[in-house]
């Protein structure tokens, strides 16, 4: 019996700045004994509960199933406990599977080395019982399995989500620097819209932030697209319970009321591609125009990522001068708006020009960013 069968716990990794989101997400999934740990959450569920958060969670990384946990100061130890495992319950010799790593504090110093360690257990378990072994597939493999290594303890764990989940299936054309979904859907969160005002994007880039509102709105499954899960891996997966949550979740999407979700770029195509990918996508308004140009939008939410000079062609631009245009922007022509702008640079957030009520961080990789908000009542002025 593996470590989850035993008790019934899981493991959701999120970044720091937005797991009080993760938290309050799980809860709302229904989870149990949610509890935030090292590097993400901790948390019960039953197995139906489980296929739900796994298909519906937007801010999670990955879904973690803990199969052995063991003390671990040397590499012939992680080889020797991961040989003893039952891998023939999970893998196949048909199957691929794929190993990612992480590792601090601990005698095993490297990730790679201690995947490869791993992965050389798997392969000899199959050899010495079947003859024969799974193929390594780093790209797209039928099973993932995720090494953490902390304090020389180790926990080997099946990746239930079947890969990333900010990987949702929709991104089929993309623009330079492209937003994470699952930071887009922590965005969207923190502003707590909920379809009461027109969202609108003035700079929507590949229409990520767009997309993420109207999966919210619609309750449309983060993972709706992927078509297998690493759940359904499990020594305990039910196809009949799968398909019955699948069901109940797919059966709660409803439909984008036309004009409530808008956006605008300079380039629009990859925007075009995205959104159409998803059910009531094509209800989404999206106009080419560079944001100085558009028409006034009061009384609505304004969610962006500015570019700060990605997908212009700018020259000599000078990057506080088109943040102070995008102040100019809201403060002329966002009258009775609130205004949430992802800012990637701390240093430009001044240069809007406009009081903020509140800054979020939320770390995108290795920028610094900041969520700002922004109030933008009649007569607005600086700071």
């Amino acid at each position: 019996m593996f470590r989850y069968q035993k008790l019934k716990s899981y493991f959701g990794q999120i970044p720091e700045d937005y797991k009080e989101l993760g938290i309050q997400e799980l809860k709302k999934l229904g989870a149990e004994d949610v509890e935030a740990a090292y590097g993400g959450v901790n948390f019960s569920a039953n197995r139906n509960r489980l296929y739900e958060i796994v298909y519906c969670s937007r801010v999670f990384s990955r879904f973690l199933a803990p199969l052995h946990r063991f003390d671990c100061h040397h590499d012939n130890i992680l080889y020797r406990k991961a040989k003893e495992m039952a891998w023939d319950k999970i893998l196949s010799p048909e199957k691929t599977f794929a190993i990612y790593a992480n590792v601090g504090n601990s005698k095993i110093r490297h990730s790679q080395y201690a995947a490869r360690r791993l992965k050389d257990a798997i392969a000899d378990f199959f050899m010495d019982k079947y003859g024969e072994r799974p193929s390594v597939d780093t790209e797209n493999p039928d099973v993932w399995i995720n090494l953490f290594i902390n304090k020389n303890k180790a926990v080997i764990n099946l990746d239930l989500s079947g890969g990333a989940s900010h990987k949702r299936g929709y991104r089929v054309s993309t623009v330079e620097a492209p937003m994470k979904e699952t930071l887009a859907a922590a965005i969207v969160m923190h502003t707590g819209w909920n379809g009461e005002t027109p969202l609108f994007d003035p700079m929507c880039g590949s229409g990520t932030l767009l997309i993420e509102a109207m999966m919210s709105y619609c309750d449309i499954p983060a993972l709706y697209k992927r078509e297998k899960f690493g759940f359904q891996c499990l020594p305990d997966y039910s196809e009949h319970s799968w398909s019955e949550v699948k069901r109940k979740c797919d059966d709660r999407i409803k439909p984008l009321p036309p004009g409530l979700i808008s956006g605008g770029d300079l380039e629009v195509e990859a925007a075009f591609d995205n959104t159409e990918q998803l059910p009531f996508g094509d209800r989404i308004d999206i106009i080419k125009s560079d944001f100085r140009d558009l028409e006034a939008k009061e009384n609505h939410t304004i969610i962006s990522n500015p570019p700060y000079g990605v997908r212009l062609d700018t020259g000599d631009y000078d990057p506080g001068l088109f943040m102070k245009d995008i102040g100019d922007f809201l403060k002329q022509k966002c009258t009775g708006s609130d205004a949430w702008i992802y800012v990637g640079s701390t240093k430009l957030m001044k240069r809007i020009g406009l009081r903020t009520s509140k800054r979020i961080i939320l770390s995108n990789g290795g920028l610094d960013g900041r969520l700002i908000h922004l109030e933008l009542y009649q007569g607005t002025r600086d700071p």
